[in-house]
């Protein structure tokens, strides 16, 4: 039988549910689940992960919005950075969706570097 959250939802479902709203919904979770250890690792990675993509997200778009105002190479830079920052949307969704349905079949699937530092303050 599937252990609770402190939501009062299977641990599955919380930990799905960590994925939702990106960093955003880490966060909650991590901080009102104390004790489901399966839980707080999905709300940890989900943290950790979404901070970076939005990090390397933010840099993109500084970088475009600062040459943009050079004519020549703002052009050539937005015609190589735009869908850069495209495919990072596409990657976004879609590790979202792909670790949401892990996380709800009951997974604790590991991304590479992030799951490793999430792993090791979870269950140490």
């Amino acid at each position: 039988m599937p252990q609770k959250s402190v939501f009062g939802l299977n641990e599955n479902v919380a930990a799905a549910l960590s994925y939702l709203f990106g960093a955003f919904s880490g966060v909650v979770v991590l901080i009102l689940e104390r004790d489901n250890k399966f839980v707080r690792f999905h709300a940890l990675q989900s943290t950790l992960w979404f901070l970076f993509l939005y990090v390397i997200g933010s840099v993109l778009n500084f970088v475009l919005n600062v040459f943009t105002s050079i004519p020549l190479l703002g052009s050539v830079l937005g015609f190589f950075l735009n869908p850069v920052i495209l495919v990072g949307w596409i990657i976004l969704i879609l590790t979202k969706l792909f670790l949401m349905i892990k996380a709800y079949n009951g997974a604790t699937y590991k991304l590479p570097i992030v799951g490793d530092v999430v792993w090791g303050q979870i269950f140490k």
